[in-house]
């Protein structure tokens, strides 16, 4: 339930709870008075019956002016048999039959008042009174105008408990609607920057709580007052979070680029050393090891410009480039590198082509393969699939191997994160194969992803196409 609803739910719970006790007291009161008022209406009626020792209670009824349902039950002292009779409502006289009155008499006890129920006439309040030789009378008034009565006020409270509640709701939601919009701007607000893409580059935080809505002179305008200090201080870390971005992507691509030409220096100068005939068994050992290392280094180096320059949208020359066909040639060079795993290309009958770096887009397609052959066993099936979703160019590598590491899966497309873990093969890669990849398909404003389970590891490339060229069949 929302807070809104909650809120109402008790208050309105709690008011109906009040309103039905108050309700129910005055009931009871109300039943009491009236119950009081005609045990006082029989008794007076009582004191007002004229009658001679031989009359039957018709008699006594039609010689006096009883009030319309008034009721009478006599038996003389002389003896004989009880006789009934009650007053209509016309003035008239009704007797009771034997029957009801021996089931009158046979429940009342003499000196007190009663409710009881007679078939055919409804609910009365009967008192009955008698002497010592036999004589008694019963005197009763219905209690339909009492039940009635009750009946009003039991109904007149309901109803206006129901509408007290009834409008008490709608206030509650108004006041409460109106207190919480701060509230709701706080969340509109969170729920409008949780969309932005705050991961990496240039982030700009605009959305700010309404000043109306962020009034620290309440509690829920706090709320939204320490939500924009809050949004101050973020957008003030990742500028300053950028800042230092752009500072390490140019110096690493200075540095990069500086290291170029002494890195080609010590490999020249231990190629031109390695000539010299004189020179010991150790010497060119160790001049080989140092010509080993330059050459790592280089290939270290050339990767870190690389990716500064794509990151800074460099690097990249864009025509028409056929995905099939270089799938095919960079499939044919992976064959003749790896001939101890098993090839697959899986394409369709028309190329799919796009537009991009046709370089680059073979480094991607190298560099997956590479991917797939040194960390797979000898005998993997290696499945290459190229097929047009759409607008999109998708480019599947697919492989039967062990699979990718859950714990290296989540950071695999970082710089210098190796696979090593999961797939448990001394590689010697600089880690950032996969790096580049991710940022030359960044480049392409594509996407790539990876999914990977024992015997089921598929990296999926998807990228921006447009249709092939109509081809002319020769008739």
């Amino acid at each position: 339930m929302t807070l809104q609803a909650r809120l109402m739910t008790a208050v309105i719970g709690m008011v109906a709870v009040i309103l039905g006790a108050v309700g129910l007291a005055t009931g009871t009161i109300l039943t009491s008075i009236m119950q009081d008022n005609l045990n006082t209406q029989v008794s007076a009626s009582l004191g007002e019956l004229r009658y001679y020792p031989t009359d039957t209670a018709a008699d006594i009824l039609s010689s006096g002016r009883q009030a319309a349902g008034t009721l009478l039950v006599f038996r003389s002292q002389f003896g004989g048999d009880a006789t009934g009779a009650y007053v209509t409502g016309s003035d008239g006289v009704a007797t009771l039959t034997s029957e009801q009155v021996y089931e009158l008499v046979g429940e009342l006890k003499r000196g007190g008042f009663d409710t009881v129920s007679i078939d055919g006439i409804g609910e009365y309040r009967v008192l009955m009174t008698g002497g010592t030789n036999g004589e008694f009378a019963v005197i009763g008034l219905p209690t339909s105008e009492v039940t009635s009565t009750l009946t009003q006020i039991v109904t007149t409270v309901a109803l206006v408990t129901v509408g007290g509640l009834l409008l008490l709701g709608v206030v509650l939601a108004v006041i409460i609607r109106r207190s919480l919009r701060p509230l709701r701007a706080v969340a509109a607000t969170a729920e409008r920057v949780a969309a932005q893409p705050l991961a990496e580059g240039a982030v700009t935080i605009e959305e700010r709580v309404p000043a109306s809505e962020a009034d620290e002179r309440t509690e829920i305008g706090r709320v939204g007052a320490a939500l924009n200090t809050l949004l101050d201080h973020v957008g003030t870390s990742l500028d300053a979070r950028q800042r230092n971005e752009e500072r390490m992507r140019t110096f690493v691509a200075d540095a990069s680029h500086e290291l170029r030409t002494p890195l080609a220096s010590i490999r020249g100068y231990s190629e031109l050393s390695l000539r010299d005939p004189t020179l010991g068994e150790d010497a060119a050992s160790a001049l080989e090891r140092i010509q080993a290392q330059s050459l790592r280094m280089t290939a270290l180096v050339e990767d870190l410009l690389l990716l500064a320059r794509l990151e800074e949208g460099q690097e990249l020359v864009h025509g028409a480039v056929d995905l099939s066909r270089l799938v095919i040639e960079t499939v044919g060079d992976a064959q003749a590198a790896g001939p101890d795993h098993r090839w697959e290309i899986d394409l369709g009958e028309d190329p799919v082509i796009l537009a991009g770096d046709e370089a680059r887009l073979t480094q991607v397609i190298a560099n997956l393969l590479a991917n797939a052959r040194t960390h797979t066993p000898a005998g993997t099936l290696v499945t290459v699939s190229v097929v047009q979703e759409g607008s999109e160019a998708v480019l599947r590598v697919h492989d039967d191997g062990p699979g990718v590491d859950p714990a290296v899966a989540d950071e695999l497309f970082e710089r210098f994160s190796r696979a090593d873990r999961s797939r448990a093969r001394k590689t010697g890669g600089t880690g950032l194969g996969l790096s580049i990849v991710r940022a030359i398909v960044a480049a392409h404003s594509g996407e790539i992803s990876v999914t990977s389970r024992p015997g089921d590891t598929t990296f999926t490339v998807r990228l921006p196409a447009r249709p092939a060229d109509p081809v002319v069949r020769p008739a």
